[in-house]
């Protein structure tokens, strides 16, 4: 049966190149459509031509149909999409299958209990990226002998970001493009593949009940999906979000028969063209019902619902309050019956007290709990500065893009810690939000500071600052950047180490940076960097004990080209005495990439 599943790819072959009247229609959609916004002066707000080129024509008639680019593409006709891609890249658009080989009968122990390994964002509900020592199966003893076990390449694509869950012996994996494939832990073989509708961005969520193993996870478009583990079967779908721009980028979590989805929105990047109506959105948590799908609650972090607050320089009028997206991942706080989200900037004034602010939610009922904002009057969006769409008033991009961390300590305190893009740290009372201490680290900037998350053993908090000189924050200059991989002490935030990310050498085209998020096991703290390093760190004083530079051509389980690229986005996953890696992030002019790599210490 598996010899007849082919799965729909692109070339990157650079032999294959399209004909002379693709290229000239598609040219003429570029310069007439796409020009205005890639400029190579547009200042990292939108890739420019030369980025666009580094990507596959898969990628960008997705992002086209599906992505950041929906709007825009929905005035093209498919052919147009596809000739456009095919002209920025200069790549043929071609079939790529999946032979027989690369597939392996899927089959799971008959056991009701145990069975899921890994789920989640980070690993656990409370998010906190941590790996006991017999769950991990790895040590400080080991991990100097970790090699490479294997390559799965995701066929066409230019970043990988999606997260495993790990179920038995597979992993359950979803990809740029909406496929989601159970991957076998020691070979990498596909056991099942599930088409979703848009690209799945987060990690995939799964839980095992005496009604059988599903997954849950959401796609761009914000479809929330519920898949049978054992089939690989749509047990059913719904679209969590209603605002016609909503996206999905931050992981689901599960809990008590309810699906919790954080919802973004695109308009941050639909406010380039200067005629577009800015801005009507709003960050939301919603939960849906577990075994049906069906909405329970949706809370919206601005309340208020946007009207014409102004008019912009070129006359057209301004809408607000909007935005406070949530990029981020839930946290779940069993104890107190809460969830906790992270939100971003607002979109366009009036500013609201509900951006860049860490929020507690009845998990029941959807109302909002406590509200602690730790930067005021951030209006910002891709527009600034200068485009019509741009605030009077611009400020500096300080997200919440991580998912809140709830730890105890040694002493059975609980704290709330969470890093923010300015480079700050935060660990909040998770009763009311208080402020329990707080310590900048970073220079921070549009793309960190902290920016994808951090991970905590209950003694130390290690932070991933980015501090990306791409976007670092032009405000501050009296803060030096200082990027690299930080361990604070739970309890009072202090720096007890902290190991700056090494340098790129004579690369002038890489930024040495820390920001995927880490993962951390019994002394060991694994984290990747921007130009494509995975690391092994001690977790007593930093010192980097392993080391594997993915940024190399891998000969892959499921035949595909396969490239490593910039490391970052979501943690290594470790289980089992195995390293899963995900590897190429081809955005903000980071170094694109396909592969999930497995490593593994011979036995």
């Amino acid at each position: 049966m598996v010899a007849a599943l082919f799965l729909i790819a692109l070339s990157t072959e650079p032999n294959l190149v399209p004909d002379s009247v693709t290229l000239a229609a598609g040219k003429q959609v570029y310069m007439s459509t796409c020009q205005v916004c890639h400029r190579e002066d547009a200042n990292g707000k939108a890739p420019s031509q030369i980025a666009l080129s580094l990507m596959t024509p898969r990628a960008i008639v997705s992002a086209l149909e599906t992505g950041k680019m929906r709007t825009q593409g929905a005035g093209l006709t498919a052919a147009q999409r596809k000739a456009v891609a095919q002209f920025i890249t200069g790549k043929l658009l071609k079939e790529s299958p999946i032979t027989e080989k690369a597939y392996a009968t899927f089959s799971l122990p008959a056991t009701k209990t145990g069975l899921v390994q890994h789920s989640g964002w980070g690993g656990d509900l409370a998010g906190t990226g941590f790996r006991s020592a017999q769950k991990a199966g790895l040590t400080a003893a080991t991990v100097g002998s970790l090699k490479l076990k294997w390559a799965f390449a995701f066929p066409e694509a230019t970043q990988v970001r999606s997260k495993p869950a790990i179920v038995g012996d597979w992993l359950v994996v979803g990809s740029q493009f909406g496929d989601v494939y159970a991957l076998h832990k020691s070979s990498g073989k596909i056991g099942w593949r599930f088409q979703a509708d848009a690209a799945i961005r987060g990690a995939i969520s799964v839980v095992q009940d005496s009604q059988g193993i599903k997954a849950f996870f959401a796609d761009n478009s914000t479809n929330v999906y519920a898949v049978d583990v054992k089939t690989g079967k749509l047990l059913w779908k719904e679209r969590a979000g209603e605002h016609p721009q909503a996206a999905n980028t931050g992981s689901v979590a599960v809990y008590q028969n309810r699906v919790f989805v954080p919802i973004t929105s695109i308009e941050v990047a639909l406010a380039l063209d200067p005629n577009y109506k800015c801005c009507t959105s709003s960050g939301e948590l919603v939960a849906l019902d577990a075994g049906s799908g069906r909405p329970l609650w949706r809370h919206r972090v601005i309340a208020e619902l946007p009207n014409e607050v102004g008019k912009k320089k070129n006359g057209q009028p301004f809408y607000g309050p909007s935005g406070a997206p949530v990029w981020c991942s839930p946290t779940v706080d069993t104890k107190r019956g809460l969830v906790y989200i992270g939100t971003g900037e607002n979109y366009t004034a009036p500013s609201s007290n509900s951006s860049d602010a860490i929020q507690a939610v009845d998990m029941k009922t959807g109302k909002l709990v406590w509200s602690f904002q730790a930067t005021t009057s951030d209006t910002w969006n891709l527009a600034c500065p200068g485009n019509p769409n741009c605030p009077e008033k611009v400020g500096p991009d300080f997200d919440f893009g991580m998912a809140p961390i709830l730890v105890k300590d040694a002493k059975g305190v609980e704290r709330l810690v969470v890093g923010q893009k300015s480079g700050e740290v935060h660990a909040l009372n998770p009763d009311n939000g208080k402020i329990l201490w707080q310590n900048r680290i970073g220079k921070g900037g549009m793309l960190g500071g902290i920016h994808w998350g951090m991970a905590t053993d209950g003694k130390f908090v290690y932070v991933a600052n980015a501090d990306n000189v791409w976007a670092i924050d032009p405000r501050d200059s009296t803060r030096k950047a200082a990027p690299g991989l930080y361990a604070l002490q739970l309890t009072d935030g202090k720096v007890a180490w902290y190991t700056p990310t090494p340098s790129c050498g004579e690369n002038k085209n890489c930024v040495a940076a820390n920001s995927a998020a880490p993962t951390v096991v019994p002394g060991l703290v694994f984290g990747g960097t921007l130009d494509g390093h995975i690391r092994a760190y001690d977790a007593t004083n930093g010192k980097i004990v392993w080391d594997f530079n993915t940024v190399r051509d891998f000969q892959t389980v499921n035949d595909i080209p396969g490239k490593g690229g910039s490391i970052d986005g979501p943690s290594p996953v470790v289980s089992g005495g195995m390293v899963f890696v995900n590897s190429g992030y081809g955005q903000f002019g980071e170094l694109p990439g396909n592969v999930l790599l497995a490593f593994g210490v011979d036995e």
